[in-house]
Order: C-alpha cells, then sequence, then structure tokens
C-alpha cells in the first residue's frame, strides 16, 4: 500500500498526467479508499496524495465521467472519515481544505449526491465532530450555481434545490452533540429571511436538548448568526429559555421545600454560572454590533412587563456599554414606576383584577438579579449601584415649598416614587452585603450624598446608611475614615440631617475608639461654632451619646426606648473598665452641655427635651442632670415667698434694636424638672431597696428632690394667686407681632400659659385623686383659659393671624391618663375628687382639644413633644389606651338624656371625640400598618382582626343612622361628615370580597337611597366612601349612570320645552346637593378615574397585539373573540357614554361644572379615538370583522352623544353670556365680577375648541376604520350645524331688545314707549 501511495504521489509530481490518469484508472475503488485511509492514518503525505488523484486532464468521454465518480468518491470517503475522529486535526485540516478548493470542480448530480451525504449524516448523528462540516457551505454555494438539477421526476434549478435542502435538513430531528457545528457551518450559508428565521427557531427549540454547558457557545454562534438578521427572534429566544429555567428551578426550589426535599434537575449555581457566560457574549456581541444593541432595548421598550432577572442583569451589564447607559437606565426607571403604577391601579379596582392575572413585578425581578448576582456576575455589580442611586435620585423625597424641607420621618411606602426610592435602598443594602468591591463606593456615595443634599431630604439615605450600619458593621469599620471624614462637615448640616447620622453611627461608636474620639472633637468644635444650626447639631450630638453610653449600676426601666443595637456587635458594656470609662465620658459630655445654658433659647430647648431621654438611660447620671436643672430654675425663681409672681419673666427675654427675642424657654425648663422628678422617684419607689447605694447619695439626692418639690408647691399656690397685671399682662395690651411691645406681650403670655400647663400635669400627677389638689388644678385652668382666650381675641383682631396656637406642653402619657380619668374611671373613691375635673365642661373640651393637637402632630412628624414623645411603642401604647377612651366616650354619652343647654356642648365634645379617633386611625394607618389589630383589640370584642375591626365599624355605622334617624334641623352636620371619614379609613382594613365587606357596601347603598337631608358637603363624603367602595366590588359604571340620571331629574333639561320624567334612584341626590357643584364634580372625577382604567386597558392590548406572539396565537379569531377584555371595553364605555348622554342634557349651573362636564367629554372622545386606533390595528393585521358591539357603541356616540353634545355647547355659551350680565341688584359689584367672569369665559372657550377638536378626531379615525373594515361606520354620525357657529338671527334680536329694554327702564317711561312702536 505504501509503494501505491509513492507512486501516485511521485506521478502527481511529474510531467505525464496520461500516466498518473492511467494507474488511478488501473485502481479499484476498493483499492483507492484503502490508500486514502492508510494515508491519512499516517498523516504525512495525505494532501499530496489527494492532490494526485485530483489532478490529470483527459478528453475522453468515459475516462472523463470515470474521474468524475473517482472525485466523488473521494469526497464521499473522506467526509466520513474526518469525522471519524482518528485522525489527527492537522490531517483533518488539510483535507478539508483541498476539498473545499475543488467543489467547484464537481458536476451538478455530484454536488447534489454530496449535499445528500451531508443531510443524511446530519439526520442519523454522524457528524457529531462537526469537522467536515466546513465543507457543507462550499457544496451548497456551488449547487446554487448549478443551471438545472433532477429533482424526483422533474428539475429544479440549483437556487431552489438549496432551498429544499436547507428545509429538509431544518425539519429533521438533530443530534444534540451536532447543534453547534451546524450553527456555526450556517454562517457561511446564503440565507433568505425565511430561512434565517426557520433555522434559528429550529436552534432555539433545541436550547433545552442540550447539555447546559453548552450552552453559552451555541450563544455566541447564534450572535454571530444573527448578523445575517433576526436579531430580536434570536435575543428573545435566549433570553426565553433562561427566563423557563429561572421559572422551573424556583418550582423545584418550593417543591423542595414544601417536601423537605432537595430535587433539583439543574443545580443553581451551574446555572447562574452559564446565565453569566451567557450574558457577557451578548455584551460582547453589543458591542461590536449597535444594531444588536438597539434591537434589544427597542424589545424591552414595547413590552417591559417580560422582564426576568437574566434580561435584568442584562439590561445592566449593557449599560456599562457608554452609548446605551443613558437609555437603559431611563428604560429601567420607566419600567420600574410604571410597574408599580400599573399594580396600584390594579389593586384598587376589582373591574382590572377580574380581567386581567397579577402581573410579574419587576422590583422582584430587580431584587432576584441582586440575589443572583452573587455567583460571580461582576460585570452586573457596578449597573446595580447605578441603579439603585439613580432610584433613590429620582424618586426620592423631594423639598417642600420655598425650598423647605419636610419634618419628621417619612410613613410607609405607599405611592410608586415611594415604592421605587425603597426599591433602590433595598438594591444598595443588599449589594452591599454581597459584594465586597462595591462596598466602599456605596458608602462613599451615601455619605456624599448625605453632605452635599443640604437643601433636600435625605431620609432615604439616612435609613439605608443606617441599614448597612446595622447590617454589617465590622464591614463598615473598615471605611472608618470616611465615616470621619464626614463628622467634620456636621455642623454645616441641616439638624434633622445630623440627628439621623449620628442616631446610625451609635453602634460604631462603641466598639471604635478612634471613630468615638473623632467625633468628640467635632462635637467640642460645634459647641463654639458662629451658627446656631453647628450648636444646635452639638447638643443633639452630646444627647445621643449620654443616652447611649448606659453607665454600670443605672436603673432598668421598662419605659426605656429602644438601644440601638446589633446582633453582630458583641460588647460588654457592663464590664467594670467600660461601665468606668462610660461614666467619665458621660460626665464629661454632661460639663460641655452646661455651657449651651447660655446659649439661645433654641439650643436650651434641645436641651431641655433631651434631658429626660438622658435620665430614662443613664440613671446614674441623675445627680449631675437635676443639680443642672435645679441650678437654673433657680435663676428663674423668686424665693420670696410674698412675692407675686414666682418667676422673674424679664430674665427670660433679651432685646437686640427694635426686636425683643426669647432667652429661656421657662415652661419647658419647668416641664423638663417636673417629668425628671417625678420619673425619679417612680423609679427608686419601684428600685430593689437591696441595690448598692450610698448613704452621702441618697442624702444629697433627696436634698434637692425635696427642694424642688418644694419650689415647685410654692409656685403652683402663687401661680393659683397671680392675676394677669402680675405678669405685667392686660387684657387691652397690644398682642401684635408687628412691634416691640405686642411680641413682648406675648412671649410672656405664651410662657405663662406653658408654666401653667406644666403645672396642671404636675398637680394631676402628684394629687393622688385628691379633692383639694384638683381644685388648685382648676384654678390654674381657670388662669390658662383666660389668658388663652385673650390672646386668641387678640390676635384674630388683625388682618393676618400674628402667631400659631403655641403648641401645649402637656405629654402625650398625661393626656391619656386623663381622658381615662375624666371618662372611663369609676372607682369609688376617686369619684368626689374627679367630680371636680368632670363637673368643668370647658375642661374636658380643652382636654379633647389637646388631644387632637397631639395626635395631629404625630401624624405629620411621627412623634411628640414631651417625655417618650420619640419611643414609638410608647406612643403606640398611648393611643390604644385614647382610642378605647374616646370611643367608649362617644358610644355611651350621646344615649343620655341632657338638658338643652348642655345638648350643645355635649355634640361639641361629640366631634371633638369622633375627630380624635379619625385622627388615631389615620395615624396608626400610615406609621404603624401592621398595628392596626392591635389598636383596635382593646374593645371587649374578642376575634379576629377583621371581626374587631368590624365591630368599630357597625359602632360607627349605628352613630350615622342615628344621626339620619332624627329631623334635619337637629343633623349635625360636621359630625356625620366625621363619622363618613372614619368608616372610609376602616372599610380599607375590610378584606375585599369578605361578607363584612358586602355588608358594608350594602350599608352605603341603602343609606344613599334612603337619605334625602340637603348637606352638600356630608353627599359628596358618603358618595365618595360609595364609590371607593365600589371600585373594589365591582365596576362602578352603573351607579354613575343612576347618578347622573338623578342629577338630570332634578336639574333639569337644557331644553326648558322637555319635561324629565320623574325618578330618583338615589334621594341622596336632591335639588340642593345637586344644585351645589360637590356632587357633580365628584361624579365627572369618577367617570374620569374610569376612563383612566380603560385607557390602561386599550392601551395594553395594543401592546400586545404589537406583539409577534399575541399576532399567532389569536390569528384564526375574530376581533370580538378574542378575550373578555375587549368585550368589558366596550360595554363599560357603552354605559359611561350612556352616563355623559344624561349629564349633557342636564341644565347644570355656568361654571366649573360646565368646564369640567367639557372636560371629560373631551377626555371620551379621546378614550373613543385610541379604541377606533386599536381596530385599525386589528384590521391592518387580520383582516377580521368588527364586532357587533362596537358598532353599537359607535352608533350610540353618534347618534346621541355627539349631537346632544353640540346643543350642550350651545347652552354653555348662552349661559355663560347671561351668567356675565348682571342684575340690578348687582350693579355695585359689575367691576369685580367682571374679572371673575372673563377668566371663566377665557377658560371655558377653551374647554369648547378641545372638545369639537377631539369630536372631529374620532370622526376623521372612524372614516379610516370604515376602509379598513370595509363597514360604513360614519352612517351613525351627523354632522352638526352648529359647528361652524354661525350667528343665530332671532337670538340675536332678542339679545339687542334685553338690552334696549335694560337702558330704556333707566330712562323716562314715555321714550321707551315711542321706541317701541318705532
Amino acid at each position: 500500500m505504501k509503494g501505491a501511495i509513492d507512486k501516485i504521489i511521485a506521478l502527481s509530481g511529474g510531467d505525464s498526467p496520461d500516466e498518473l490518469q492511467k494507474y488511478l484508472s488501473s485502481l479499484k475503488n476498493d483499492q483507492l479508499i484503502t490508500v486514502i485511509t492508510s494515508s491519512a492514518l499516517k498523516g504525512k503525505t495525505v494532501g499530496a496524495m489527494i492532490k494526485g488523484i485530483f489532478e490529470g486532464k483527459c478528453t475522453w468521454s468515459h475516462v472523463a465521467t470515470v474521474r468524475m465518480n473517482r472525485r466523488l468518491l473521494v469526497y464521499q470517503h473522506c467526509i466520513p472519515l474526518c469525522e471519524s475522529g482518528n485522525l489527527q486535526t492537522e490531517v483533518v485540516a488539510d483535507i478539508i481544505g483541498l476539498l473545499m478548493l475543488e467543489t467547484h470542480t464537481l458536476s451538478g448530480p455530484s454536488l447534489a449526491q454530496l449535499a445528500s451525504l451531508f443531510v443524511e449524516a446530519i439526520k442519523v448523528g454522524k457528524m457529531g465532530h462537526g469537522k467536515s462540516l466546513e465543507l457543507f457551505p462550499t457544496v451548497l454555494t456551488a449547487l446554487a450555481a448549478c443551471e438545472a438539477l433532477s429533482y424526483g421526476k422533474g428539475e429544479l434549478s440549483g437556487e431552489e434545490y438549496k432551498k429544499q435542502l436547507i428545509n429538509s435538513l431544518c425539519s429533521s430531528r438533530w443530534d444534540p452533540q451536532c447543534v453547534i457545528h451546524l450553527t456555526t457551518m450556517f454562517r457561511d450559508v446564503p440565507l433568505s429571511l425565511e430561512e434565517l428565521q426557520f433555522l434559528i427557531d429550529k436552534v432555539l427549540r433545541m436550547f433545552t436538548k442540550l447539555d447546559l454547558q453548552e450552552i453559552p457557545p451555541l450563544v455566541y454562534q447564534l450572535l454571530l448568526l444573527s448578523a445575517k438578521g433576526c436579531k430580536k427572534q434570536v435575543l428573545d429566544g435566549i433570553i426565553g429559555y433562561f427566563k423557563e429555567q429561572d421559572a422551573r428551578q424556583e418550582e423545584e426550589q418550593k417543591n423542595g421545600e414544601s417536601l423537605d426535599l432537595e430535587v433539583q434537575s439543574i443545580p443553581q449555581d451551574q446555572l447562574r454560572h452559564v446565565e453569566g457566560t451567557a450574558i457577557l457574549h451578548i455584551v460582547f456581541a453589543t458591542r461590536l454590533d449597535h444594531d444588536l444593541g438597539r434591537e434589544f432595548l427597542k424589545s424591552f421598550k414595547m413590552s417591559y412587563g417580560d422582564l426576568c432577572p437574566f434580561s435584568a442583569a442584562l439590561l445592566l451589564s449593557v449599560a456599562r456599554i457608554q452609548r446605551y447607559e443613558e437609555q437603559v437606565f431611563d428604560l429601567l426607571k420607566g419600567a420600574i414606576i410604571k410597574s408599580f403604577k400599573d399594580e396600584q391601579l390594579q389593586e384598587g379596582s376589582k373591574f382590572l383584577q377580574d380581567l386581567l392575572p397579577r402581573h410579574c413585578s419587576v422590583a422582584q425581578m430587580i431584587l432576584d438579579t441582586v440575589k443572583n448576582s452573587i455567583f460571580g456576575w461582576d460585570h452586573v455589580t457596578q449597573g446595580l449601584v447605578q441603579l439603585g442611586f439613580v432610584l433613590m435620585d429620582t424618586f426620592g423625597p423631594k423639598p417642600g415649598p420655598f425650598g423647605k424641607t419636610t419634618e419628621g420621618s417619612a410613613s410607609i411606602a405607599r405611592t410608586p416614587a415611594q415604592l421605587a426610592c425603597k426599591l433602590g435602598g433595598q438594591v444598595l443594602l443588599h449589594g452591599f452585603k454581597m459584594h465586597e468591591p462595591i462596598r466602599g463606593e456605596i458608602l462613599e456615595q451615601v455619605l456624599n450624598r448625605l453632605i452635599t443634599k443640604t437643601a433636600s431630604p435625605v431620609n432615604h439615605y439616612l435609613d439605608l446608611f443606617s441599614d448597612i450600619v446595622i447590617s454589617a458593621p465590622m464591614i463598615l469599620l473598615e471605611s472608618s475614615t470616611k465615616v470621619t471624614e464626614t463628622f467634620d462637615h456636621l455642623s454645616y448640616l441641616p439638624l434633622a440631617t445630623v440627628q439621623g447620622l449620628l442616631k446610625a453611627v451609635q453602634p460604631l461608636l462603641k466598639v471604635s475608639m478612634s471613630l468615638k474620639d473623632a467625633l468628640i472633637l467635632v462635637l467640642r468644635k460645634a459647641m463654639f461654632s458662629s451658627q446656631l444650626d453647628g450648636r444646635k447639631s452639638a447638643v443633639i450630638g452630646f444627647l445621643l451619646l449620654l443616652k447611649n453610653f448606659k453607665v454600670l449600676g443605672s436603673l432598668v426601666s421598662s419605659q426605656c426606648s429602644q438601644t440601638i443595637s446589633s446582633s453582630q456587635i458583641q460588647v460588654d458594656v457592663h464590664s467594670r473598665y467600660n461601665s468606668a470609662a462610660n461614666e467619665a465620658f458621660c460626665l464629661e459630655i454632661l460639663s460641655s452641655l452646661r455651657r449651651c445654658l447660655s446659649q439661645q433659647a433654641d439650643v436650651r430647648l434641645m436641651l431641655y427635651e433631651g434631658f429626660y431621654d438622658v435620665l430614662r438611660r443613664n440613671s446614674q447620671l441623675a445627680s449631675s442632670i437635676m443639680q443642672t436643672l435645679f441650678s437654673q430654675l433657680k435663676r428663674y425663681y423668686e424665693p420670696k415667698q410674698d412675692l407675686l409672681p414666682p418667676m422673674k419673666l424679664e430674665l427670660c427675654i433679651t432685646a437686640q434694636g427694635d426686636q425683643v427675642y426669647l432667652q429661656e424657654p421657662l415652661a419647658h425648663l419647668v416641664s423638663c424638672t417636673v417629668h425628671c422628678l417625678l420619673w425619679l422617684r417612680s423609679m427608686r419607689r419601684t428600685a430593689d431597696p437591696s441595690t448598692d447605694s450610698s448613704d452621702d447619695d441618697e442624702q444629697e439626692e433627696e436634698g434637692y428632690q425635696s427642694e424642688l418639690q418644694t419650689i415647685l408647691e410654692s409656685m403652683t399656690r402663687r401661680m393659683i394667686k397671680c392675676e394677669m397685671e402680675d405678669f405685667e399682662l392686660d387684657k387691652s395690651a397690644e398682642f401684635s407681632m408687628g412691634s416691640s411691645v405686642g411680641m413682648k406681650n406675648n412671649i410672656y403670655a405664651v410662657l405663662v400659659m406653658g408654666v401653667y400647663e406644666v403645672l396642671m400635669e404636675y398637680t394631676f400627677l402628684k394629687a393622688n385623686y385628691s379633692k383639694s389638689h384638683f381644685e388648685e388644678l382648676m384654678q390654674l385652668f381657670n388662669h390658662y383659659r383666660k389668658l388663652s382666650e385673650i390672646l386668641r381675641e387678640k390676635s384674630g383682631k388683625g388682618r393676618v393671624l400674628s402667631h400659631k396656637t403655641p403648641r401645649s406642653l402637656l405629654s402625650l402619657g398625661f393626656i391619656s391618663t386623663l381622658l381615662t380619668a375624666l371618662f372611663r374611671d369609676s372607682t369609688q373613691s376617686r369619684e368626689e375628687a374627679l367630680s371636680v375635673l368632670r363637673s368643668n365642661g370647658e375642661f374636658v373640651r380643652y382636654a379633647l382639644s389637646v388631644t387632637v393637637q397631639k395626635i395631629q402632630q404625630l401624624e405629620d412628624t411621627g412623634h411628640t413633644d414631651g417625655p417618650d414623645g420619640q419611643n414609638t411603642d410608647r406612643t403606640f401604647h398611648f393611643l390604644c389606651d385614647m382610642t378605647s377612651v374616646l370611643m367608649w366616650r362617644y358610644t355611651n354619652i350621646p344615649g343620655v338624656v341632657e338638658e338643652a343647654g348642655k345638648k350643645e356642648k355635649r355634640c361639641s365634645l361629640s366631634q371633638l371625640c369622633l375627630e380624635g379617633l379619625l385622627r388615631i386611625f389615620t395615624t396608626c394607618q400610615q406609621r404603624y400598618p401592621d398595628k392596626m389589630g392591635q389598636l383596635l383589640s382593646n374593645m371587649e370584642d374578642d376575634g379576629s382582626v377583621t371581626e374587631m375591626n368590624f365591630f368599630y365599624i357597625r359602632q360607627f355605622q349605628r352613630a350615622l343612622f342615628t344621626q339620619l334617624s332624627g329631623e334635619e334641623e337637629e343633623f349635625n352636620s360636621k359630625e356625620a361628615q366625621l363619622l363618613v371619614s372614619i368608616l372610609s379609613v376602616l372599610s380599607r382594613q375590610l378584606k375585599p370580597g369578605s361578607k363584612q365587606f358586602t355588608q358594608m357596601i350594602t350599608w352605603t347603598v341603602k343609606i344613599c337611597k334612603e337619605t334625602s337631608f340637603e348637606d352638600p358637603a356630608f353627599s359628596k363624603g358618603l358618595l365618595s366612601l360609595l364609590f371607593n367602595l365600589h371600585f373594589l366590588y365591582k365596576s362602578p359604571v352603573g351607579l354613575l349612570l343612576e347618578l347622573c340620571q338623578d342629577i338630570h331629574c332634578q336639574l333639569g333639561d337644557i331644553d326648558e320645552d322637555v319635561e324629565v320624567e320623574k325618578q330618583s334612584n338615589f334621594n341622596i341626590v336632591n335639588i340642593k346637593t345637586a344644585t351645589n357643584t360637590a356632587v357633580s364634580l365628584l361624579v365627572l372625577s369618577q367617570s374620569d378615574r374610569m376612563l383612566d382604567e380603560l385607557d390602561w386597558l386599550i392601551a395594553r392590548k395594543k401592546s400586545c397585539l404589537a406583539s409577534d406572539k399575541s399576532a399567532s396565537d389569536e390569528a384564526n379569531q375574530t376581533a370580538g373573540e378574542k378575550k373578555p377584555m375587549e368585550k368589558a371595553v366596550v360595554l363599560q364605555l357603552g354605559t359611561l357614554l350612556t352616563a355623559l348622554n344624561e349629564l349633557v342634557q342636564t341644565a347644570l349651573l355656568p361654571g366649573i361644572c360646565t368646564i369640567t362636564l367639557l372636560r371629560a367629554l373631551r377626555r371620551t372622545y379621546t378614550t373613543l379615538t385610541t379604541l377606533v386606533k386599536y381596530y385599525i390595528q386589528v384590521c391592518a393585521m387580520r383582516h377580521c370583522a368588527l364586532p357587533t358591539r362596537f358598532e353599537k357603541l359607535v352608533k350610540l356616540s353618534g347618534s346621541h352623544l355627539t349631537t346632544q353634545c353640540y346643543s350642550f355647547i350651545t347652552y354653555a355659551q348662552c349661559g355663560e353670556i347671561s351668567g356675565g350680565g348682571a342684575d340690578d341688584k348687582k350693579k355695585k359689584k359689575r367691576a369685580e365680577v367682571n374679572a371673575a367672569a372673563s377668566a371663566k369665559l377665557l377658560r371655558e372657550t377653551k374647554a369648547i375648541p378641545d372638545l369639537i377638536f377631539s369630536i372631529e378626531q374620532y370622526e376623521k379615525y372612524l372614516i379610516t376604520l370604515s376602509k379598513k373594515s370595509k363597514v360604513n361606520l360614519m352612517q351613525y354620525m351627523k354632522l352638526s350645524t352648529s359647528r361652524d357657529f354661525r350667528i343665530n338671527a332671532a337670538t340675536l334680536d332678542a339679545a339687542l331688545q334685553d338690552q334696549d329694554n335694560q337702558q330704556d327702564a333707566e330712562e323716562t317711561p314715555e321714550p321707551s314707549k315711542k321706541r317701541r312702536k318705532q
């Protein structure tokens, strides 16, 4: 065999091709095959030998045929030989290279046989190595160049033959091993668009049959193949595959957890690594092919709802490419906020919930991406950091009016913007925990924003920083230098930012001495700052340190606020060394804080408000704190017992130029002293007598405590004796804030009132229910009330209130105790003493007013003034107690028969109780949403949260029914409105679909149908409640129609000759409530809300229609039979048109109602136009018939609504013209009326053209739809003659004659008669 090989090589190199041809002819096919195989296995001479076989020319046809067959035989043998795997890679490359060079010399039939060989080999799975597939594109190209080839019994051109081969190949079963090789091979095959789509679809379907490790190289080859086209199909297929794998694994994980098994078809870490590699391939391809990037972003923009963790990670990786960065984050921002809005819209509407399943949450997909990124997705992490900050920057809280930041902590995230901001914080927090490389960047950016964003609220960044500290304090210590640098800016930051920042770093200060020393140094400098806010920052910082560094031996109090701690910090602060160090540290801080007592009132005020919390946390500091307060109080206390008043008020103020300022907040000083003293006494009584304490310390404490008590009792006694003149105040004095005298009097009055309040609280708490002490309390209150009334009276005289009502200094805990004593305490031994308080109606009203004020402050800021005001647990406990008392007071007292003179006061007290309850319920929903059941559980009714909530609802329903059962003269509108507001708040706690919710809506409908009181404000509140319930129960469009019929019936028709049929669906709509704009505007606002839902549904349908998947799934269905969604939209719009048709015929009063109705009509026609455009799109894609329901809707809009719209426009214009004139009685006000009438006319004239334009746009697209659908929809539309606004001669003559009559009436009667004759 070696000789044959050498001879062929030798002859091929010589000059005698005939001899070579002769020798080759002498070899049989088997011998030739053997020679080729042997040469290939040796690997050295196979190239030269094959060249020799292919060489030589022959002019004889029979020899040429033999030679061609020999060539074909070489091809047919070499292809399987290369696939056998027995040859070296270099040898295979040489063979394939030679075969490719000679392919063009093969005849058409030979090429056809060779192509068939490839196809059959692929079908039976003999192309596992894929080395010979490089030859196949050359064969197909040569085949396509042939003119004619036999195919079956006929002939095909080479191009058509190639298409048949490709179709056969893509339709056959592929061995998974050869999928990658085939995809690579097809890159070199010229394909039409249809063939390319078929091929890509085939490859994508093979994904599930491949081993997971083979997916990334296949993805790479597919991306290279996408250079030919079908980029969207490739990307959608890849993303869809990984989305399906993620869903399958999540399902397996859930099943495994429920069965306590670990069943995973694909290991999670393996899947995540494969996904990460695929993402890298796509990003690399996108860098090289910008069309691929544009197609990807365009595809995501069209259907953000298909977002999955893989596509989110892919988007964030693509964002690293600079040209796509801005687009990606804009797309993600839009998708996230739209997702939240869609969820909110769907949650608030039963109509939408029934039509559509809940959509996947984009926020959850983003969080899953963060979770998945732990598996080495370094290319995603940077995008996650950017996304987190983009969301927090864009959707974070905004500054209030005039750049002021909102006070207090943020409530629970509810709006889409708040939820998006919260998502950004979660992304950054999870990223910080999982990825070490990005921690420094996250921390640096958070701290930079805290420093630089001084004009905007930074609560969201403070919350994030606090979460980072708590979750990873030891990691944060590695970046302590950044925190230290932030401390240097403390004196320049807003107080709220300083407080939040220092609260957040407290756990770090306990484990880092260097950090604590740096902060102390900064705070000491700030104490001497020239800026007031800098000194306030120092006070805040020092007080926080005192509260959080506990001294050994401090009493444990159940009333202590929650400590800032972390499970990851294990510090023994109670060891002997630490406690000693802490005590020295705290005493040093206290000495620094004493300097504040000589500074401005605001600085002192912060100190007084903080001392109580410090004392409660560190009772060992009691001696220093109490001595500080004692010495400060003595400066303003008059020790001579026979002198009045007992305070030196002149020391509490200071003057600068012609301005008078408060220097010492005396009332807060007394309040702080009282609360600290009372707490110490209570804790000493409950403390263990065996605790170690030196006799000297006890004697010292008893000394200043008894002395303080003597001072307070003396102040109480002398303040009772004081008259207003003793404070240099007189009821005739000036209290305006415009002069120094008025300002001084105001400051004195507020200080004295504050001291009276503090002494009232002190007297009550030390009274131990003694009648004499309560009588003293009443005397203090009478003085307080007298001063308060004078201040209110004087401030009300000016055009602008000279001051706001000062906040009460009564603590929330005392208010809770006082309310219980006034209304619920039935202890026999206390009856006589409490009767002193209860008999004074003004005091009871005052207690309720302060209650409402405190709860309002809690609702607005999240905390209250005074002790326990910052402690959320204690505050909530007080709310629970007050809820029970107020509820008992309201539900029990009205049943008692009272005298007519007291009844008015009782109603006023009932209103205060209701207002307090409303504020409590609202505050709880905003600040403590998870504790609503606990708040309601104070009632005696035991049961679930829903049952307790419904128990309250029944109580308020009964109270409202009692109100409505009486005569209308006795009806208390304000109380009824409060009841409706409370029912609205409590009904939000009911689960839609529950029997309680059904009872609630049934009761509300019954009340609306049966109540006929002419109270517009109450009617609006009740109807608003009804609509809100209806949206969660079913679509309220039927309710809207009935209300529109009632309004039409009450106000009459725009055509005076038409008599409206008398009907009444809801008695609450009567002539007074219908005439008032509130009810009509409410109905129109609800129609807007329904149009929002319809617009959203139509937009969803259009987006589904735009996707190829939806089109293919529904191709064989008519437009009207596809889904119930279209049917629901058309029916809803039909009923809405009928309702508006009622309103458009109603003689509404000119003004805001008319304008709002015109705008609602314009919006309705815009929605109709959108629906018509949708059907135009449907007809263009599917050539299907229009549903009959839609035709009926068009008929309804044309024959009824449009015609009436033009009549209403005429009515509105006439009403405006007549409304612009003035009656004889109003001539003096004509100048004032003209300006308002002109503005109104401008608004209305703008609304009318907008409406007509929207009608004409609707008709324009109807014409287009008629042409597309071959249905004449314009037969229902009648062009109105009023659209040209031509002058009506008869109307003009009548108007001119009326004008003449008015002018004649001002002259003598005789000339007027002559004019009439003329």
